[in-house]
């Protein structure tokens, strides 16, 4: 649990400055939790904000419930994208760049895995992304039909997404950022919370990438079909999964989530799920992009409420899902620039407010300091 006990300090500190008192609104809110989050284990409040390395993670999978059209393109995109983020040509490597945030691509599990000499081909480029293979398999089950992945791939999932921002934490970096990419993971992300926060299927599911009126009817459909399979999970699962409930200091009570995304999730949305939980464990905040990551996030604080302080949210998706899972995390949103594209676009671009939080934490004069009367 984060430690509260240096928050009046930090409200003073932010109080005293140049400023009306809450003058600089949700700026004032990050700045007040970035430096809770540093205080953490030292004798006094940080009176200085660091920001280093801050590093944009993008896990890519794809799902089985592709194949039922549900999406405007077909599996094989994301491969295409993937080498897209390798050659530094997509959105998110343009905002990466101008924002000097450095950008890994996982293969969690695409259908077309990534050949290692287009690899060595894109990497030839200055500043283009690392790849990092950790797939689950070559892509996830069609949950519309029977369950996405097995428990144990799921339990993998969790521990590699886990372990990859162990690495980025031990490299330096203390602001991390989740993207991600897969054709039909709207589906999934949709089903999870459908089925977690037993909201209404209908309202859960929303266009994605821009499809038809038909193509959202029948991802509808499918989607509440998985659904349906969840309600009929037990609450309680046996302990086969033991390493999963000691890595995190879960109780049995926590496995439904578990399950669930064994039945509808993805392999990149599993991941991200290890990811959150890892950066709570290492005390690192993340800045939490759309639809998709926003849900990994839910996952994450239904297994450990406690990670949900580590989290500021980056923007608003235009994803009609994502409004009920911002209300279920009480969540209020830096941006609202009506994206729906993924791939962590919204948290890059949320960064430069992250820095203006610090910059003011850090160096706005006080009334004092400037011999300001008020």
């Amino acid at each position: 649990m984060l430690n509260t006990k240096y928050s009046e300090d930090i409200q003073n500190h932010i109080d005293q400055k140049t400023k009306p008192l809450g003058a600089l609104g949700q700026l004032e809110q990050v700045a007040h939790r970035l430096a809770l989050i540093q205080s953490q284990g030292k004798d006094q409040a940080v009176t200085i904000i660091e920001i280093r390395k801050p590093s944009l993670i993008i896990f890519a999978g794809d799902h089985g419930i592709a194949d039922e059209g549900v999406s405007i393109a077909p599996s094989a995109v994301t491969q295409q994208m993937v080498l897209n983020f390798l050659n530094g040509g997509a959105a998110i490597n343009c905002f990466c760049t101008v924002n000097d945030i450095d950008l890994t691509i996982v293969d969690t599990g695409i259908l077309l895995p990534i050949d290692q000499e287009l690899v060595d081909q894109a990497s030839v480029q200055k500043e283009n992304p690392t790849l990092v293979t950790q797939r689950l398999g070559r892509r996830t089950a069609n949950f519309a039909k029977e369950a996405a992945m097995a428990d144990e791939q799921v339990e993998r999932g969790l521990v590699l997404g886990g372990q990859i921002v162990s690495t980025k934490v031990s490299q330096g970096s203390n602001l991390i950022m989740f993207g991600e990419m897969g054709i039909g993971n709207t589906s999934s992300a949709s089903a999870i919370l459908a089925a977690l926060s037993e909201s209404d299927v209908e309202l859960c599911v929303g266009l994605g990438t821009g499809i038809s009126p038909e193509q959202l009817a029948l991802k509808t459909q499918l989607v509440s079909k998985g659904v349906a399979r969840c309600a009929e999970l037990p609450e309680q699962s046996d302990l086969s999964h033991k390493s999963v409930l000691t890595s995190h200091n879960l109780s049995p009570e926590n496995l439904c989530p578990h399950k669930v995304l064994a039945e509808v999730g993805g392999f990149e949305i599993v991941q991200m799920v290890g990811a959150f939980l890892s950066a709570y464990q290492h005390k690192t905040p993340v800045l939490v992009d759309g639809f998709i990551v926003s849900v990994a996030a839910y996952v994450a604080t239904l297994i450990e409420p406690n990670a949900r302080e580590y989290m500021i949210f980056a923007h608003r998706s235009e994803e009609s899902g994502h409004k009920i899972v911002l209300h279920k995390l009480n969540a209020e949103p830096l941006l609202d620039l009506g994206l729906r594209l993924g791939e962590g676009t919204g948290a890059a671009l949320a960064l430069p407010i992250i820095k203006a939080s610090a910059q003011f934490y850090n160096h706005m004069a006080s009334f004092e300091s400037a011999g300001v009367t008020v």
